[in-house]
């Protein structure tokens, strides 16, 4: 019985932010995934090694983690006043499923160095020495991205002394800006307060925060859930109970934010909403053994993605992080100490990252101008991955 040859499709391997992903130009793509639909599904899924019952990925480029089981297809933006369009896909360990409802604020990072080297931003507005300012359009979420991206002798700079936390090496330094991250067709908060209590069987009635910024993400007091605000992952993800009550806080949440109608719909939407944890500031030593003093930071902050806690922090819970917690009466605000700010340090399992955001109450409506923040990035490898797939 003969078999068809491996697809070759060419593709970069990059490192963004504390995330790690297969990036494609549109354009590479086989012709029957250039559009959405179940042929670029079913190819993205075989090139990541998905769905894995082993949840190992050995037989693709995945990390089987929510970190590194992401793909991003980029393109010349149709977009007026932007360079490149951004589309992320996070593909499902153990299902045959992508979930194409977020963004990825770490691979933002990389979004830019890509689109640069891969001639997809007009070569007029890259200077060959100082930082170029690439106009990104997140597809996903429908949101204008800002990349500061640095540049040597007309190459992206990507090695530096940038220092990131969940990060092992350092690389240049990224600047990104959200631009009004919030959804601008809905309130940032969608039940129209800034805490809530979410009724959650089994563990009663807790005070949510509950925002649509960066990523739809909510907020709970990590002593309601009997936490210190302090834990590392294996204090969750080795906890089967934990990771079913965050499954269930997730679901009863995202109804309640109007995400989806009913609660069995939570398993088809597994990438949003993210839930966090927040707390005061207390020492705790991160995974990587380093002492984090309490005077270092504003508050603690633990999130889940995938269903699993994070080794670090999502770029675009961290953007969810730097609104929440310049607005005071939020639950992210009040761990901070309250009041009027307009950046915070937060601890996470790996350290420590600084956000800024600018928000307004216009028309008794919160409204987010900008979040800042800096990551890095850089190429991991480039070339062909080879994959499975009948093109038919």
């Amino acid at each position: 019985m003969s078999h068809a040859p491996q697809l070759k499709v060419n593709a970069t391997y990059m490192r963004g932010g504390t995330s790690k992903g297969v990036f494609f130009n549109l354009t590479d793509l086989p012709k029957s995934a250039q559009q959405a639909g179940e042929a670029r599904d079913r190819l993205l899924l075989r090139v990541i090694g998905s769905p894995d019952p082993y949840q190992k990925h050995t037989d693709g480029m995945g990390g089987a983690t929510s970190s590194t089981s992401k793909t991003v297809i980029l393109s010349k933006s149709q977009q007026p006043n932007h360079d490149v369009d951004y589309l992320f896909g996070q593909v499902s360990i153990d299902k045959p499923f992508i979930d194409w409802s977020g963004n990825c604020g770490n691979l933002t990072a990389a979004v830019g160095s890509f689109a640069i080297s891969n001639g997809l931003v007009d070569p007029d507005r890259i200077p060959d020495n100082g930082v170029a300012v690439v106009r990104i359009w997140q597809a996903n979420i429908q949101k204008t991205i800002i990349a500061h991206v640095p540049m040597t002798n007309g190459d992206v700079q990507e090695t530096g002394d940038f220092e990131l936390d969940g990060v092992t090496f350092p690389a240049a330094e990224v600047k990104v800006e959200f631009m009004d991250p919030a959804d601008a067709d809905a309130s940032m908060f969608p039940t129209g307060n800034l805490v809530d209590e979410l009724d959650v069987p089994g563990l009663g009635k807790l005070k949510a925060t509950m925002i649509n910024a960066g990523i739809p993400t909510i907020f709970l007091n990590a002593e309601d859930l009997k936490y210190t605000g302090t834990e590392l992952q294996e204090a969750i993800n080795n906890s089967a109970e934990a990771l079913t009550q965050f499954e269930l806080i997730r679901a009863h949440g995202a109804v309640k934010m109007g995400l989806i109608d009913t609660i069995d719909e939570a398993a088809n939407r597994q990438h949003t909403p993210k839930v966090a944890f927040v707390a005061p500031p207390a020492d705790y030593v991160s995974s990587s053994g380093k002492s984090i003093s309490s005077n270092e930071i504003d508050l603690n902050v633990r999130a889940l993605s995938m269903g699993k806690l994070h080794h670090a922090m999502m770029g675009t819970a961290a953007v969810a992080i730097a609104t929440a917690s310049t607005i005071p009466g939020t639950l992210v605000n009040i761990a901070a100490g309250g009041g009027d700010r307009e950046s915070v340090v937060f601890g996470h399992p790996s350290g420590t990252l600084k956000v800024g955001a600018e928000t307004i109450l216009q028309n008794n409506n919160w409204v987010a101008k900008k979040v800042s923040m800096s990551r890095s990035a850089r190429v991991l490898m480039e070339g062909k991955v080879r994959v499975p797939f009948d093109d038919e």
